[in-house]
């Protein structure tokens, strides 16, 4: 059976995007990614590397910043990994657990020094979708964050960043600054404000696709924490996110046994895994 692995581009679209769509929710990155950008290298700011066996499409590789593999098989894999080197300019690996753990696993045995020390493996990070009712009431307070909130609002970000991430996501590009403020502008953050202009909980629409959406980014002052006010919080917010997708998901660490507990208060269940590999 002849296997071709070559770059996609925009001709590669259509086949791409339904082959992503059989698993919307796990493939939520990419799928938001293509439809905002389509599959040219300038305009995404990174190749896209397909796997095509017979002219089926079997595995794809988004090889930027973030390395997110989909593959059918462990073949699918193999052919993906050839497309990268002992070179690693990539910070992060992500995406369903199965393909991410092993791309991470054959690349660490391949190339040890580039690929083979992360700061980190969260190897299980339950996918959510919300299925139920809230067993609480949504907040009031939760709001749509507007750009007159933008300077608190991106405050609470970097410390949510900084927290979960365990590095800060100030650089000198100004790339993160310009993603909230994207986000803020197009109406997917929402916020509870302070009276005096605090933001004290925040969380965002990360990425979205046709009428599925993800959340991201879920923070709460850690003055606020410990009085059970997330529960409502991230009710109204879901609230929120279904006047506009039929879909809302989220993906948590396992060890957040806090926010787990949360989630399904709220409705969330589980319908995968992910796993994140970070360097």
């Amino acid at each position: 059976m002849f296997t071709r692995v070559r770059v996609l581009d925009d001709t590669d679209v259509a086949q791409v995007t339904e082959y992503l769509q059989q698993d919307p929710v796990g493939n939520m990155f990419l799928l938001s990614r293509i439809q905002a950008h389509g599959l040219n290298r300038g305009r995404l700011g990174c190749p896209v590397v397909g796997v095509i066996r017979s002219r089926e499409l079997q595995g794809v590789l988004h090889l930027g910043a973030n390395v997110v593999p989909v593959a059918a098989d462990d073949s699918a894999i193999e052919a993906l990994a050839s497309k990268i080197g002992p070179w690693r300019t990539s910070s992060s690996m992500m995406g369903r657990a199965e393909p991410v753990l092993a791309l991470h696993h054959l690349l660490s045995q391949r190339y040890p020094r580039a690929w083979g020390s992360p700061r980190e493996v969260r190897a299980s990070q339950p996918l959510l979708e919300l299925q139920e009712p809230s067993r609480v009431g949504p907040d009031p307070r939760v709001a749509v964050a507007t750009m007159g909130h933008f300077q608190a609002y991106f405050q609470a970000a970097v410390a949510m960043y900084t927290e979960e991430v365990g590095v800060s996501p100030i650089e000198s590009s100004g790339g993160y600054m310009r993603h909230m403020r994207a986000l803020l502008q197009q109406g997917h953050c929402f916020a509870i404000v302070d009276d005096d202009g605090t933001v004290r909980w925040k969380s965002d629409v990360g990425v979205s696709w046709r009428s599925y959406c993800q959340i991201q980014g879920v923070w709460l002052d850690p003055a606020w924490r410990g009085k059970g006010l997330a529960d409502a919080a991230m009710t109204a917010v879901a609230h929120l996110c279904r006047r506009r997708y039929e879909s809302v998901s989220l993906y948590v660490n396992d060890f957040n046994t806090r926010a787990l507990a949360m989630y399904d208060t709220v409705g969330f269940r589980q319908v995968g895994e992910m796993a994140t590999v970070l360097y």
